[in-house]
């Protein structure tokens, strides 16, 4: 279960980071409730999983998930540029929570 809840707040975290961006550094009223809510969600997942994954597990994976769905969301809704760098440094993330995945014993 406690995948699934931090498969769950990795997701949670990119919907946080889109509505922070359209928040508007805070200016904007709705954005800025749903991403203290989604916020509070994913944190509160997230502590969830760390009661019984590792630490530094957890974390990685919930930032990495947070950080590749920022990077998706970004090219299909914000229209930010795709370049072969930034395919590669995403790729790179990718290898590094798969291989932070297989090294878990949970």
């Amino acid at each position: 279960m406690a995948w699934i809840y931090l498969v769950v707040a990795g997701l949670l975290e990119v919907v946080w980071s889109l509505l922070m961006k359209q928040s508007d550094g805070f200016t904007r009223l709705w954005p800025s409730i749903g991403t203290l809510v989604f916020m509070i969600g994913s944190f509160g997942l997230l502590a969830l999983a760390m009661r019984s994954l590792p630490l530094g597990t957890a974390y990685t994976i919930w930032t990495g998930i947070g950080a590749i769905g920022a990077f998706g969301v970004g090219i299909a809704v914000l229209g930010e540029q795709v370049t072969p760098m930034r395919v590669a440094a995403a790729a790179l993330i990718i290898c590094g929570l798969i291989l932070m995945k297989l090294s878990s014993d949970h």
